[in-house]
């Protein structure tokens, strides 16, 4: 009976019946943990660089269905909010660089990705479900948390990064 009222719960919501869809949720704005991770190319990345900016930080993996939907949405963001402080990172979830650079190569898409084998920067971000993303705020504090995908190229998203990048 669970399994039935499961599986009706996802279709309702699959087909835009339900609303529960994710929402981005506000954090006190403690600061983000540290992430230092390595590209599938090998060049390491320090999000404390980009202090100053609005990072829009995301975990996933190749394997994660609402993951890769979101995915292009990203890209969309990032090229709406081009010369502005902001950037995305995408960091994979714990699979070889090989894959992910085959996914990469598949999809066309133009984001930083970088690897997390071990889940040790997924751990300290705390999460647990993929996709999760955070919008870290231009003084390096976490100042949202997203459970699942978005349409992150939505104008209900760009105000919110917008409202960051002022200092919101």
């Amino acid at each position: 009976m669970r399994l039935v009222f499961a599986l009706l719960l996802s279709f309702l919501a699959s087909a835009g019946l339900c609303a529960s869809s994710p929402a981005l949720t506000p954090l006190i704005g403690n600061p983000a943990a540290p992430l230092v991770l390595k590209d599938p190319k090998g060049v390491t990345t320090d999000l404390a660089r980009y202090r100053g900016q609005v990072v829009l930080v995301n975990f996933w993996a190749t394997w994660c269905e609402p993951c890769r939907q979101e995915m292009p949405s990203m890209q969309r963001l990032r090229e709406r909010l081009a010369g502005k402080p902001f950037t995305v990172l995408a960091v994979n979830v714990d699979e070889p660089d090989l894959r992910v650079r085959q996914f990469l190569t598949q999809t066309r898409l133009e984001l930083p990705v970088l690897l997390d084998p071990g889940k040790t920067v997924t751990r300290a971000w705390s999460v647990r479900v993929l996709p999760t993303s955070f919008l870290v705020g231009p003084d390096g504090r976490a100042r949202y948390r997203l459970v699942g995908d978005i349409d992150w190229s939505s104008d209900t998203v760009v105000g919110i990064v917008t409202q960051l990048m002022n200092g919101g």
